[in-house]
């Protein structure tokens, strides 16, 4: 009989919504939310003995940590294959689900298994390590998603020829083996073909994929910043204290703009970091070393800038992937066009 370990968060460990995203990690023995469906799944000859939930927040906040216990649960356990998730496009989860997956990989040399809606962050930051299946985007898709994981997980486990990422539907990994074709076609017969499809304008698909890249134009120089309005924008993690905009610690999908009109520096103990990326002790000691706010006001009664903008715009930088990064930087350009900024001083840590 192989056997199986299951990884979720809070919300489908049973314990508790975004106000037990702080929950320390725990395992279950037997078959808790998401479990039942993969043990059904899986069929009788798999046995899903443990369930193992943590927190998005705790993840994401105390990730060494969080792994190091995890490995610590599963270093007495037999296991043959380990799966996490599905995480849909919960950002939290899925970088959550990729930590742990990758970890468990690396130190038990078993086959780690998720599920991530192509939107989630996670994928990007862990498609290289796990398999990551392609996902729905809400739990409505969990037995769908489930059920990709499952068959997958018994072809690993029964030996079976695994075919490429398209084929089997996950994420590709970046990884290229040699493929004996049948009949035999010579790599020359092959890209005379693709380029004949090219001319003629059909479709065909390249053997070497290569990404796009997102090039961004410089910028135009501020001409005179003696009358510039100038606004800071951090990856940095500076909020206040309380955090209102409940900007997450890593894998970032929110951010939050704050009126420094009426101060003319960052507080300790008013504003914080939340970034999970770094040590904290500094920033949150000074949170100007990340946002200098002290410096621009400075610079403004001295008239070497115009005007310092009235808010500044805070997010996190670890982890977050380029389709979040730029999401978010297109809705805080707006904001800041609508107030007629000139230019922007980004700060990262």
């Amino acid at each position: 009989m192989k056997k199986a370990i299951l990884y979720v968060n809070q919300f489908f460990g049973q314990i508790g919504g975004e106000d037990k995203a702080d929950f320390s990690p725990e395992i279950k023995e037997g078959l808790v939310g998401p479990a039942m469906e993969l043990q059904k799944q899986l069929g009788e000859g798999v046995e899903v003995t443990h369930t193992i939930i943590c927190g998005d927040n705790y993840m994401g906040s105390n990730t060494g940590e969080a792994i190091e216990t995890i490995l610590g649960y599963l270093e007495d356990k037999e296991f043959d294959i380990f799966f996490a998730g599905p995480a849909f496009r919960a950002g939290r989860y899925g970088s959550a689900c990729g930590h742990i997956g990758k970890a468990v990989k690396e130190r038990f040399n078993v086959q780690v298994i998720s599920s991530m809606n192509e939107e989630n962050p996670g994928v990007e930051m862990f498609r290289s390590h796990i398999y990551i299946f392609k996902g729905g985007a809400s739990a409505a898709a969990m037995r769908k998603d489930i059920k990709k994981m499952a068959t997958f997980g018994n072809k690993i486990l029964n030996g079976e020829e695994l075919l490429s990422a398209d084929e089997e539907g996950y994420y590709g990994r970046g990884i290229r083996r040699q493929v004996w074709l049948n009949p035999p076609v010579t790599a020359a017969d092959r890209v005379i073909d693709m380029l004949l499809k090219k001319v003629h304008g059909k479709e065909f698909q390249t053997e070497l994929p290569i990404p796009e890249q997102d090039m961004v134009p410089v910028a135009e120089p501020i001409k005179d910043l003696t009358k510039a309005k100038i606004a800071i924008v951090t990856s940095g993690g500076i909020v206040p204290v309380d955090n209102p905009d409940r900007i997450q610690s890593a894998s970032a999908t929110r951010w939050g703009k704050y009126d420094v009109s009426n101060i003319d520096r960052l507080e300790s103990g008013v504003f914080k970091t939340i970034h999970a990326g770094f040590d904290p002790a500094a920033a949150n000691a000074d949170p100007n070393v990340i946002v200098p706010l002290d410096a621009l006001k400075t610079y403004e009664k001295e008239g070497k800038i115009g005007k310092m903008h009235d808010y500044f715009y805070a997010t996190v930088g670890t982890g977050t992937t380029q389709g979040e990064a730029s999401r978010m930087g297109k809705e805080i350009v707006a904001d800041l066009q609508e107030a007629d900024v000139d230019g922007v001083i980004l700060t990262s840590t």
